[in-house]
């Protein structure tokens, strides 16, 4: 067998260049808008925390941020915590209401479809963490749309 010789890795080590950014630093301009959807379950990939990520760095760069939580992305938004409502049953379980939060905050919006809520998730707008925005069923394919007629940024994201 061969003879491993290099020295282990060590907190503070790194292993690619993270300074080196190759694409300009993109920045809205005057009036552009993003939306970034969410149909995925919490807890079962982590597209829903690095998109929140994502819609909080868009709005950062000056973007008129929404966020559209429908189908099982209403999981995304609603309160949850143990033994009670907001506690950390264990480290990161509030990632997304604190991220959510974060992003409404400074100043996104985030939207959740009403049907998804109750029809799928069994939970009513006061499970909704303060701040989100329900909306009609109707009116997830209207946000859509108005995004595209504004020639926004979408980032659109599925899991199955």
């Amino acid at each position: 067998m061969p003879a491993v010789t290099m020295e282990k890795h060590k907190d503070g080590d790194f292993f690619v260049d993270y300074e080196d950014k190759v694409f300009e630093d993109v920045k809205a301009e005057e009036g552009q808008k993003a939306l970034v959807t969410f149909h995925t379950v919490a807890f079962e990939g982590s597209i829903g925390l690095v998109n929140i990520l994502n819609a909080i760095r868009l709005n950062r760069k000056g973007f008129e941020t929404s966020i559209l939580l429908y189908g099982p992305g209403v999981t995304l938004g609603i309160q949850r915590g143990f033994p009670t409502l907001g506690d950390a049953a264990f480290p990161g379980h509030q990632n997304f209401a604190d991220n959510l939060k974060k992003f409404m905050a400074e100043g996104g919006k985030v939207y959740a479809c009403r049907f998804a809520l109750q029809a799928l998730y069994g939970h009513g707008e006061p499970s909704l963490l303060d701040g989100i925005i329900p909306i009609a069923p109707q009116d997830v394919l209207d946000l859509k749309l108005i995004h595209v007629r504004d020639n926004a940024v979408i980032v659109d994201t599925w899991t199955v």
